[in-house]
């Protein structure tokens, strides 16, 4: 099993001069680290007008700058919005980052969650699968043809060679975001990796990794020439800590993570300056919901926490995603919790890794046959759709992530 680490910026209110640069810096502190320690990616994603609960609006700057402090890590676009930038600026960009990374980077893409994001840039939640289905032929072919157009419903491009191109060929591996049982089963139709934004128990996840698998298998239809990559990814709230107490009193920024996802995703646009994201959270956590939130995720001592990923790890999940870059949670507790998970869990999954990969070839060769476990208890949207009626809780299907 791999791992990796998943930033937003959260930056919730009050805000103070300084607190973005501060906030910046530090996320660049830990990944540094975290190359040091041995993790294996770094994800940073891409957001719009989403403020507190994320200021990460130029993740392929952010990932320059990460580029330079380190050496091995990879670094994770988690994901490019296709829906909202111009294909050919896609591929320029992460083809100067792949170079100035010297070939580290991971390729997610994906459309969009919200109003909020979408109509400024002109885009309706409605068109956003077809805008993104069409800018992944867009886009790919520009990473490896020296002369390209495309003429499609949502973009026209004339002939042009896009420079540079990527170090890897013939374009960085290809992720796109899932966060609900459908679009897992497209990423295997489409051959792409799935970065699971869900926050799954060890059982759900069992019914992902087998429906991504055989749609992998039994119906691959890619949109366009491209290399395929299997593998999941999912991620989960973490915070490591000599005790499961201390722990859940370093991880509240896991519970405002939550709510604020749920927020923006069942909510319009909201006015700037009108409302604290952080102050609607302080009320929403003297609620059951809340209660319950704050047990998800890999939140715990050592012991804990490594128990639950043997779970995972049993479900053949290939990487987990730790998010502790959170709410308010301070940049110490951050880099002790990435500290001590490297010292004291992380050694024993390595092994794992040839495991899996030894499982994955012989599912892609037929030699295993997955069960099709029945998915409709894992139906239920992660992001809420702006069509139906406003949530304000956790949804349930996140509450059962403890299990």
């Amino acid at each position: 099993m791999k791992f990796g680490i998943f930033y937003e910026h959260q930056l919730p209110k009050p805000w103070n001069d300084g607190d973005e640069h501060r906030l910046m810096k530090n996320s660049l502190d830990q990944i540094e680290l975290a190359d040091k320690l041995g993790y294996d990616y770094a994800w940073e994603v891409e957001h719009h007008f989403l403020e507190e609960y994320s200021h990460s609006s130029a993740p392929e700057v952010f990932l320059a700058a990460a580029s330079q402090r380190t050496k091995n890590i990879r670094l994770g676009h988690g994901i490019v919005q296709l829906t909202t930038n111009h294909p050919a600026r896609v591929a320029e960009r992460v083809a100067t980052l792949d170079l100035v990374s010297d070939g580290r980077v991971e390729l997610g893409i994906g459309e969009g969650s919200s109003v909020t994001e979408l109509h400024p840039f002109d885009r309706r939640y409605r068109d956003k699968r077809s805008i993104w289905e069409d800018a992944v032929k867009a886009l790919l072919p520009m990473f490896y043809n020296e002369g390209w157009e495309y003429h499609g419903e949502h973009f026209d491009f004339p002939l042009r060679n896009i420079v540079p191109k990527p170090l890897q060929k013939p374009h960085p591996p290809l992720w796109v975001a899932c966060s609900q049982m459908e679009t897992i089963r497209m990423a295997g139709r489409r051959g792409m990796g799935a970065l699971g934004f869900q926050f799954l128990n060890p059982k759900t996840a069992r019914a992902w990794v087998n429906a991504y698998y055989n749609e992998y298998t039994k119906r691959l239809d890619k949109l366009t020439d491209y290399q395929t990559n299997p593998n999941i990814a999912i991620v989960c709230g973490f915070m490591c800590a000599d005790t499961d107490e201390e722990a859940q009193r370093k991880a509240e920024g896991w519970t405002f993570f939550q709510f604020a996802l749920t927020y923006y995703g069942a909510h319009g646009p909201i006015v700037p300056g009108t409302m604290s994201l952080w102050d609607e959270y302080l009320e929403w956590k003297q609620t059951e919901a809340a209660q319950k939130a704050q047990y998800l995720g890999l939140i715990g001592s050592p012991d804990t926490i490594r128990a639950k990923l043997k779970k995972f790890a049993a479900a053949n999940i290939d990487q987990v995603i730790l998010l502790n870059q959170a709410g308010k949670t301070s940049h110490k507790d951050i880099c002790d919790s990435l500290q001590l998970f490297a010292d004291e869990v992380m050694p024993d999954f390595r092994d794992h890794t040839a495991e899996q990969e030894v499982w994955k070839r012989a599912v892609l060769a037929g030699e295993i046959e997955l069960e099709d476990i029945d998915t409709s208890p894992y139906m239920e949207r992660g992001i809420a759709d702006p069509s139906k009626k406003v949530q304000t809780e956790v949804p349930s299907v996140y509450l059962k992530a403890g299990e």
